[in-house]
């Protein structure tokens, strides 16, 4: 029997095995910024003032939405259109029928697969806390997956 990822499609998976997929990189928790004129969402190199930049994990994840009333979760209604995730996001490659990549915790059975791939935040970003709202446009960053 094929393992729940590869058996299942994402509105079939239960909450347990939907919160399972998230190949806790963060890059969903990335401070991105919207051109009002054209729609175009440019990332930055800022993260959530709630994410854990060592550990990539939110520190308020059951409450989040109390504090950031702007935090979106990824949901079976949403995943397929937040065109910002990156094409590594397990939920993104899942919808698109792909392979989770080698260093999905649920592939490799160790969750700091991904951070010594380097495939998550950790070590190239900074918490919103420590930037002032009129420096954000100095932190535009090109997206690299």
């Amino acid at each position: 029997m094929g393992r729940f990822w590869q058996t299942k499609t994402l509105e079939q998976m239960s909450s347990h095995e939907w919160e399972q997929l998230c190949d806790g990189c963060a890059k969903c928790c990335l401070v991105k910024l919207e051109d009002s004129e054209t729609g175009e969402i440019e990332h930055t190199n800022i993260t959530c003032q709630l994410l854990d930049i060592e550990t990539c994990r939110c520190s308020m994840y059951k409450d989040r939405h109390s504090v950031v009333s702007d935090c979106i979760s990824l949901d079976r209604d949403n995943i397929r259109s937040l065109s910002w995730l990156p094409e590594t996001c397990s939920y993104r490659l899942i919808s698109e029928g792909k392979p989770l990549p080698s260093w999905h915790h649920l592939v490799s059975g160790d969750m700091n697969t991904l951070h010594e791939y380097g495939a998550s935040l950790r070590g190239w970003v900074i918490s919103e806390r420590d930037v002032r709202d009129e420096d954000i446009q100095d932190h535009i960053i090109q997206w690299v997956d």
